[in-house]
């Protein structure tokens, strides 16, 4: 990734997540709601080489780890979106099946999302965090990933038009 290339995709990224923490943390869902930036660095990993969404995961991580919704220690956020952008990364870098498909896209994207937040809960039992009772933890993944699964097709053409305006090489007037 270029310096071009991250000068253009850090304002990216702190625009999604000040949007998320100003807007979508404000609404109160059944079901433990959405993350539109989670969504936003998945779809984001999904559509880079292993290394770039690496990178991103760890942007991404960083600044989740910082969120004032975020209950865990510093760095369990950007240590599983490491790990989980470049998971997706390496499944979905060359698989022609994604990038012509935005139904497998948004399956693809939701179960990362679902995965992501188990490793999170895990993560922090590991780490002595009170997570409360299974049920409520069931409740809330389920509901994470069905909103995550109803909001990703809206938001996937925005996310993938600015991904391919980050990475775009030919120049535009």
């Amino acid at each position: 990734m270029t310096a071009r290339q991250v000068f253009i995709a850090l304002p990216m990224f702190l625009a999604v997540y000040v949007f998320q923490e100003a807007v979508v943390n404000q609404f109160h869902l059944p079901g433990g709601g959405f993350s539109v930036f989670l969504i936003f660095t998945l779809v984001w990993a999904i559509l880079s080489t292993p290394e770039v969404a690496a990178l991103a995961g760890f942007l991404g991580g960083l600044l989740m780890d910082f969120s004032q919704s975020s209950s865990g220690p510093i760095g369990q956020w950007t240590l599983l979106m490491i790990a989980a952008c470049y998971g997706v990364a390496y499944f979905g870098s060359g698989k022609e099946s994604l990038s012509g498909s935005p139904l497998g896209f948004t399956f693809f994207t939701t179960t990362a999302v679902l995965l992501v937040e188990f490793a999170y809960v895990f993560t922090g039992l590991l780490f002595g965090l009170q997570v409360g009772n299974f049920g409520q933890i069931a409740i809330t993944i389920f509901g994470i990933s069905i909103w995550s699964l109803v909001v990703t097709p809206i938001v996937l053409p925005i996310f993938s038009r600015l991904h391919a305006f980050t990475f775009d090489t030919r120049s535009m007037i």
